[in-house]
């Protein structure tokens, strides 16, 4: 059995989750506190605050699927693996901290309208750097393991630091709050704007860290056509072996019901997490009434559920299969959405809310991820385009949720006025268990017609057959002696 087919050692399991830890540190501040920092710090107006995640969002949809296009095409640096050589370049997003920031030159009489526009750049440059690591380290899965249980696994630890990122950052975020001393605690206003910046930079710091962790322990595999360049196989084998697998590029793929299926459910999951997520705060204090330590101390109670429940997923998933496991954490959202519902007043019961919110969360990100690397399985050489696919469907999506949130909102001031109250209320039941009936329907469609490649042509058909057949044999699940018949096989597909 070949080291892709295995559980990878536990250091390599880890040092490959930290590689996106410094991207999920970003992440965390800007779905939770980026509309928070720009309508209520900054003063800006609804709209424009919406119009710069949308920005935000929209050049991460559009740089995702062209990334993963390159990610694919591109041999990488030298000696340096392709996936890990756009791993590095990723490192432009240093221009975060600009984001959570005032705008240097701005004072209270400039436009709003000017103070958006000195954003944009910052905010386009920061989400190429963040795309470009996202899918790098995604598409690592599928070429370090094959086996389906070890993506899960892998996956999961992947997932636990995420909640490790998100928990660092609210933890952060409530110590620099405490830390204000005698100002004003309650209300956010200018006065909050070093807290931002100074937890933004705190971020940056770590997570670059935690990237130098992931290049010196996490060595990338060479795909399956540069191997065969070796000599190991025979000339027909290394040709087959290397016709078969080009049979999905990245055309291929928008042929394959399978994709569209995937796409959905991931897209659905996306728009659960980051919108529960973006809205959280504003439903805290706007809705609930609490003071601003609670933007800091409720998602840090979502993630810590999400990063226990991330532990049992493996193990879950074995029993039941992933898309039970999935339905299982739709379950935990549609209770907090229906508790959200008729709790009008939920008060300090927010918290075990909170817990159903982390788990239900954690479980569907994790298992949507794990059945996308199963839709890509060994068709390595054209993953990063996958990931990026999906993550095109999830921006778009996320940055058109928000626009519409935003210019459906009732108050068109800095202050909360009363109708906004049952706005936010509305907000959180709506992008959790409406969205979850999406995602629900996306999932019966997958147990209906499950996740596989479909060739679309008999000649395809025996080809893929073959080639499969060839990994079963290198991979010692047929006896070798096979190997003589489909090399004379080959010659009749």
């Amino acid at each position: 059995m070949s080291d892709a087919d295995r559980s990878l050692p536990l250091c390599r399991r880890l040092s490959y989750a930290v590689g996106h830890f410094l991207n999920d540190l970003c992440a965390s501040m800007w779905f939770t506190y980026l509309l928070v920092f720009y309508h209520d710090v900054l003063g800006f107006q609804n709209t424009y605050a919406g119009v710069l995640l949308l920005v935000g969002q929209i050049a991460d949809g559009v740089c995702t699927p062209l990334i993963g296009y390159e990610s694919d095409r591109t041999p990488g640096c030298g000696n340096y693996g392709k996936r890990k050589t756009w791993h590095l370049v990723g490192n432009v997003a240093l221009s975060f901290s600009f984001i959570f920031n005032q705008c240097l030159g701005c004072s209270s009489q400039t436009p709003q309208w000017v103070s958006v526009l000195y954003f944009v750049p910052f905010i386009v440059v920061f989400q190429f750097g963040w795309a470009a690591v996202q899918i790098s380290h995604l598409s690592l899965i599928p070429e370090l393991v094959r086996c389906e249980h070890a993506k899960v696994e892998l996956t999961a630890y992947r997932y636990a630091f995420t909640v490790m990122a998100n928990i660092t950052v609210y933890a952060l975020a409530y110590l620099l709050f405490h830390m204000q001393g005698g100002q004003d605690m309650d209300a956010l206003g200018p006065v909050d704007i070093p807290v931002f910046r100074n937890l933004a930079l705190i971020v940056l710091a770590i997570g670059l860290v935690f990237s130098l962790i992931f290049h010196l322990g996490t060595s990338e595999h060479r795909s399956r056509a540069e191997a065969t360049e070796d000599g190991e196989q025979s000339p027909l084998l290394a040709s087959r072996t290397t016709t078969l697998s080009a049979t999905l590029q990245w055309k291929c793929w928008l042929k394959q019901p399978s994709f569209y299926q995937v796409a959905l459910l991931y897209m659905s999951t996306r728009l659960i997490v980051n919108l529960s997520q973006t809205y959280i705060s504003m439903y805290l204090v706007n809705t609930l009434g609490l003071d601003k330590k609670y933007i800091a101390t409720i998602p840090l109670v979502m993630y810590l559920s999400g990063f226990l429940s991330s532990f049992i997923m493996k193990p879950i998933s074995k029993l039941i299969g992933k898309a039970l496991t999935y339905f299982v954490g739709l379950l935990l959202i549609m209770t907090f959405s229906y508790w959200v519902l008729l709790d009008e007043a939920m008060g300090q019961r927010v918290y075990g809310a909170a817990v159903l919110l982390g788990a239900g969360s954690a479980t569907i990100l994790v298992i949507s991820l794990a059945m996308t690397a199963e839709l890509i399985s060994d068709q390595t050489q054209s993953g990063a385009f996958v990931y990026g696919a999906m993550s095109f469907t999830d921006k778009l999506a996320n940055g058109l949720g928000v626009m519409l949130i935003q210019s459906l909102h009732p108050c068109h001031t800095v202050v909360c006025c009363p109708a906004c109250v049952w706005f936010y209320h509305y907000v959180m039941v709506a992008v959790t268990g409406g969205v979850a009936f999406v995602a629900a329907l996306a999932l019966c469609s997958i147990l209906i017609w499950p996740i596989r490649i479909r060739p679309r042509e008999p000649f395809l058909a025996g080809q893929f057959y073959l080639w499969k057949c060839i990994n079963q044999v290198k991979s010692c699940k047929l006896p070798v002696k096979s190997l003589d018949t489909l090399s004379f096989l080959s010659f009749f597909t």
